[in-house]
C-alpha cells in the first residue's frame, strides 16, 4: 500500500470507527518525514471503550470456544492475504529495515500467532477423587473436583514500539480465545499498523466491542484504562518503570497483570566457547532492529582467556555492518525509533566512557538524516557501571571478563533484570548447569533462538507472568475449582 500522509485514521470503539477532533504526527525515523496522523483519543474515548468491552463481555464469554477460535482462524486468513501489503507503511513507522519489516514485523510469526490460538483446547483438569472424613463441614464421603479455566474479563493490551503487530498478536489472540474482550493501546510512535489490524478484526466478523483500538500520544488514556474498575487485567510490554506504575495504579481494584518488562540479557562465554558462534549471536544486537529488542544479548561475560579474541573479532564485525537507508537491501543497521531514543542511547554511551569503559567501536552519530546510532562496543567494563546495569535499547554491547563459572554466574545474576540470557560453552552439559543457576526466565544454550511454545517472561524487574503457547491461554484466565461429595 502507498503511504498517504493525509489519510484519515479512526479509533475502533464498540464496532464503530470513531473520528477524533485531534491527531498527532507519525514520523519515519529514517527520514524524519511525517507519514501520517494518528487519532488522539481522549479520556472520554477510553471510558467509551471500557463500556463497550464490558457490554460485549457476557456474549463473547458464553460463545463456545470452538466458535471464538473459528473467528481467530478467519482473522488469520485475512491477515495472511492483506498484511504483506502493509510492509511499506509498517517499515516507515517503525524504522525497521525492509527485510525486518517483511519477515519479523509482518512475517509468519504475526499470522501464526492468530493461527496457533485458532485451535480449540480443553484446559479443564479433573482432580483425583479423595476420601474425606466426617467433620463439622459435612458427612464423610469421596470428594471429586474439576478445575476450570475462566476468562479474566476486560483486558487492556499495551504494546511497545519495537514490534507492535507481533507483540499485539501475542496478547489478543490468546486473550480472545479464552473469552476475554480487549482494549488495545499501541505505543504512540507507530500505531498505524495496529489500526489496520483493527480494520481486519472488523472484517473477520468479531462482535462489536470484543476488540477496541485506542491510540494516543500522552499518558491520560492509558492511565484511565489502567485505573478503571471496569478493567480486569492489563497486559503490558515495555519499560520496568512504567510497568511498576501500572502495577501500583491497578492495585486498588486488584487488576490482574501480565508484564514483560526491561532486559539486560547476559551472554556467558566459558573458556571452551566457540568465539565465532558467540560473535554471530552478539552481533544480532547491532543488526536485529538496531538493538531495539528486550531479549538482546547486550551484556557479554567472557572468560578472560578468550576476552581479547572476542573483543577484536567484534570490533572487526562492527565495521562490516552497513548503517543506512532501511530501504536499501544491503543495510543491516537502521535508525532508532525517535530523536528522544537516539539521544538517550548517546547519553548511555557517554556515561559508560566517563565511568571508565573503553569505546572500542561506534559511539559516533552517522551523517544521516534520521535517528541513527552506529554499532557500539564498549570493553573493560565492570559490573557496577550504569552501562552494564541498565538497558540501552539500542545497538550497544558491553563486555566484561570472568575467570571461572562461579564468577560468571555471579556477574550475570548481579542485575535487576532477568528476562533472557545465553550460555556459550563447548560442553553442553556444562552450559546447562550454568543456565540452571542463572536468575533468568529464559536461557538459550549456544543459540539465540527461542522456543515459540515455551513459556516466556522474566524474573525480578523483567516482569510478572508467562505467555506463549498454552501458557498464553492460562495467562489470560482465572482458575476455578468445582468440588462435590460423591
Amino acid at each position: 500500500m502507498e503511504i498517504d500522509p493525509q489519510e484519515q485514521w479512526n479509533l475502533l470503539i464498540g464496532g464503530d470507527e470513531v473520528a477524533t477532533s485531534a491527531t498527532y504526527e507519525i514520523v519515519d525515523p529514517s527520514t524524519t518525514a511525517v507519514i501520517g496522523h494518528a487519532p488522539e483519543a481522549t479520556v472520554a474515548d477510553a471510558e467509551a471503550a471500557i463500556v463497550a468491552a464490558n457490554r460485549a463481555l457476557p456474549g463473547w464469554r458464553d460463545t463456545p470456544m470452538v466458535e471464538r477460535c473459528a473467528l481467530l482462524g478467519r482473522l488469520a486468513d485475512i491477515l495472511a492475504e492483506r498484511s504483506p501489503d502493509w510492509a511499506t507503511l509498517v517499515q516507515a513507522e517503525t524504522g525497521a529495515t525492509m527485510k525486518i519489516a517483511q519477515t519479523l514485523q509482518l512475517g509468519g510469526t504475526f499470522v501464526d500467532r492468530f493461527r496457533y490460538y485458532s485451535r480449540p483446547r480443553d484446559l479443564d483438569v479433573a482432580e483425583k477423587p479423595m476420601p474425606a472424613g466426617a467433620s463439622a463441614l459435612g458427612p464423610a464421603g469421596l470428594v471429586g473436583a474439576v478445575v476450570h479455566r475462566q476468562p479474566v474479563g476486560v483486558v487492556v493490551c499495551i504494546t511497545p514500539y519495537n514490534f507492535p503487530l507481533v507483540n499485539m498478536a501475542g496478547k489478543i489472540a490468546p486473550a480472545l480465545a479464552m473469552g476475554n474482550t480487549c482494549i488495545i493501546k499501541p505505543a504512540p510512535q507507530d500505531p498505524l499498523g495496529i489500526l489496520l489490524l483493527g480494520r481486519a478484526v472488523t472484517e473477520a466478523g468479531f462482535p462489536p466491542g470484543v476488540v477496541n483500538v485506542l491510540t494516543s500520544s500522552g499518558s491520560d488514556v492509558p492511565s484511565t484504562l489502567v485505573a478503571s474498575p471496569g478493567v480486569n487485567m492489563v497486559s503490558f510490554t515495555g519499560s520496568s518503570a512504567i510497568g511498576a506504575a501500572i502495577y501500583a495504579n491497578g492495585a486498588a481494584t486488584m487488576t490482574r497483570v501480565l508484564m514483560e518488562l526491561g532486559g539486560k540479557g547476559a551472554l556467558v562465554m566459558t573458556d571452551d566457547a566457540d568465539v565465532n558462534a558467540a560473535v554471530q549471536a552478539i552481533a544480532s544486537v547491532w543488526g536485529f532492529h538496531s538493538g531495539q529488542i528486550c531479549t538482546a544479548p547486550t551484556r557479554v561475560i567472557c572468560h578472560r582467556s578468550l576476552y581479547d579474541q572476542l573483543v577484536s573479532t567484534l570490533e572487526a564485525v562492527s565495521g562490516m555492518l552497513k548503517v543506512g537507508d532501511p530501504l536499501d537491501d544491503d543495510t543491516l543497521v537502521g535508525p532508532l525509533i525517535s530523536e528522544r531514543q537516539r539521544d538517550s542511547v548517546e547519553a548511555f554511551i557517554r556515561g559508560g566512557v566517563d565511568a571508565g569503559a573503553t569505546l572500542v567501536a561506534g559511539g559516533e552519530r552517522p551523517d544521516l538524516p534520521g535517528y541513527y546510532v552506529a554499532p557500539t562496543l564498549m570493553a573493560d567494563c565492570t559490573p557496577d557501571m550504569h552501562c552494564v546495569r541498565e538497558e540501552a535499547f539500542g545497538p550497544v554491547v558491553v563486555v566484561l571478563p570472568h575467570d571461572d563459572d562461579d564468577e560468571a554466574v555471579s556477574i550475570a545474576n548481579d542485575s535487576d533484570y532477568g528476562l533472557f540470557s545465553y550460555v556459550y560453552a563447548g560442553d553442553t552439559a556444562r552450559a546447562h548447569s550454568i543456565a540452571r543457576r542463572l536468575q533468568s526466565g529464559n536461557v538459550a544454550l549456544n543459540s539465540i533462538q527461542p522456543h515459540n511454545e515455551a513459556p516466556f517472561g522474566g524474573f525480578k524487574m523483567s516482569g510478572i507472568g508467562r505467555d506463549r503457547g498454552v501458557w498464553g491461554l492460562e495467562a489470560y484466565s482465572e482458575v476455578q475449582a468445582v468440588s462435590w461429595l460423591a
